[in-house]
């Protein structure tokens, strides 16, 4: 199992720490650096930034949001980046929410299963370097009775085949993420539900494509938070905003993933209580309504050795690039929690 690592969101007024963070994940030999997008900053700067700066860590996008880019425009950025980089780009995308893609991008959010077949395979044709050519329901290359002839990408990508991952939440995406993607981004995974909340739906959607979970990379995102023992209770408060924010508020009351990926893991009626309380305004009750088994069970707390017997369980239940998001308000405390990541993975037998 590898290590990544995940930057966030850029332009929080830790930019340089941030830095700092991936020159170090990359001096550890860390597998590969992730930045992600909202309505803030945009991944591919930031990558852009971090890639001219480090040596042998790969960059990600996690994600590039589906409603922000023509698809084409993806397949120009992402070639780029691997060539830019030397062969080090991962291409993440996702379909971000309904709130961000009608509120911010003016994208309506209907039928994201379809929307992201066809983003994909518009996609991967144009990395390919054919003559662009297309119809679907969503898109239609060139379009009809216009002067638009079928071009293809003048710039060649530093490799014939750049990784594509998908952020997947629910059944149906993970099962298509599994036939149509290498590799899945999954958020507020739990070792002890992963088979039953992730992973059987993967493994259908390779046996759909006529291929194996080998080789795929199950690429799970987990809070950090280095220290003692007797102190988990402590550490997992700090992860209570950050929870109850993505269980209670991201989405809308209908449509909240997160949500129902709780409810999913057995925690139904918790999980009404924080969107509840969030949509209501009280954030500080929403985040005291979650439960910590929850926290603990979705994060990597306390010391190095208790760290590690996380790792083993997150290997047996099928990660196979286990990416971390250190907690701390400095560079230097969260490259002490990357250290101690390396440490925790060389304990548990696993690097």
């Amino acid at each position: 199992m590898q290590l990544g690592i995940n930057l966030g969101y850029w332009g929080l007024g830790m930019d340089a720490g941030n830095l700092a963070v991936a020159k170090e994940a990359d001096r550890l030999g860390y597998a590969v650096c992730w930045a992600a997008e909202a309505y803030g900053s945009d991944a591919a700067t930031v990558l852009t930034w971090v890639a001219a700066q480090t040596e042998r860590i790969d960059v990600g996008s996690a994600i590039f949001q589906i409603p922000a880019r023509q698809p084409a425009m993806t397949a120009m950025t992402a070639a780029t980046l691997d060539s830019l980089s030397g062969g080090r780009f991962r291409l993440g995308l996702g379909v971000s929410g309904p709130q961000v893609s009608e509120g911010w991008y003016g994208v309506k959010f209907d039928k994201p299963l379809s929307r992201t077949r066809e983003y994909v395979e518009i996609v991967r044709k144009a990395m390919s370097r054919e003559r662009l050519s297309y119809e679907g329901e969503h898109w239609t290359l060139p379009l009809p009775d216009g002067p638009g002839k079928p071009i293809k990408l003048t710039v060649h990508p530093q490799r014939e085949h750049i990784p594509l991952y998908i952020a997947a939440i629910g059944p149906k995406n993970l099962e298509q993420t599994g036939e149509i993607a290498d590799g899945a981004l999954l958020i507020f995974p739990s070792a002890e539900h992963l088979e039953d909340t992730a992973i059987k739906y993967l493994r259908a959607g390779r046996e759909k494509a006529g291929q194996t979970l080998d080789g795929f990379d199950v690429c799970p995102t987990l809070p950090l938070a280095v220290g003692e023992d007797k102190d988990v209770a402590t550490l997992a408060d700090t992860f209570r905003p950050y929870t109850a924010l993505y269980v209670g508020g991201m989405g809308s009351r209908k449509q909240n993933f997160y949500n129902q990926l709780a409810q999913r893991m057995g925690y139904e009626r918790e999980a009404a209580e924080i969107q509840d309380k969030y949509l209501s305004g009280d954030k500080e009750a929403a985040a005291a309504a979650v439960p910590h088994d929850l926290i603990d069970k979705t994060a990597l707390l306390g010391s190095v050795d208790r760290i590690a017997d996380r790792m083993k369980a997150y290997a047996a239940a099928g990660v196979t690039t286990l990416t971390l998001s250190p907690a701390g308000f400095s560079p230097e405390e969260r490259i002490a929690a990357l250290r101690a990541g390396t440490e925790a993975l060389e304990r548990a037998g696993l690097a």
